[in-house]
């Protein structure tokens, strides 16, 4: 797998950003759900198809943030202390490593606390600067309004007549 503009595309000078590129191939199929285009591959796959000259491309793209919950000043403060918990608990396991024998659990303890503290300290303070403009938690999600498989001229024809079967229920 290669990074979005550093990828090992054909003709690409080594060491040089590569920029993105639109998606190449004719389209064999569309689907309403991510999950069914990938069960179209998977289906290709099976059927020893050469899976490498196909591409899923997510269309009409979105933004979508489902609100999880409510934020209070408790839910706050107690997801700042866990998350500086295990801050802390880390810092201590690793200075207990570097600690004189006998005084790692002190060293465990130590951090523990102190992230802890920090956890709460940290998560008020961002809290407290946003003043109520944003009292819930979400979740974003980059989704697709439909999901088009896309093939290589040279096995298009082959790799729609295929997810055609497949559409049919007749994929013998």
């Amino acid at each position: 797998m290669t990074a979005p503009f550093t990828g090992n595309r054909p003709g690409a000078q080594p060491g040089l950003p590569n920029l993105p590129e639109p998606p190449s191939g004719w389209p064999v199929g569309s689907y309403a759900k991510y999950e069914e285009a990938q069960r179209a591959v998977d289906h290709l796959a099976d059927n020893e198809f050469p899976v490498a000259d196909v591409t899923i491309v997510g269309v009409d793209l979105m933004l979508v943030e489902r609100v999880i919950g409510r934020l209070t000043w408790g839910r706050v403060l107690a997801t700042g202390a866990a998350s500086g918990a295990w801050l802390g608990l880390f810092v201590g396991l690793v200075l207990s490593l570097l600690a004189p024998v006998g005084s790692g659990l002190t060293s465990i303890l130590t951090g523990l606390v102190l992230g802890v503290v920090f956890g709460v300290v940290s998560g008020a303070i961002t809290y407290g600067a946003s003043r109520g403009r944003r009292d819930f938690t979400s979740q974003s999600q980059l989704v697709a309004g439909r999901y088009d498989v896309l093939c290589q001229p040279r096995n298009a024809e082959k790799a729609r007549d295929m997810l055609g079967k497949l559409a049919m229920g007749t994929d013998g």
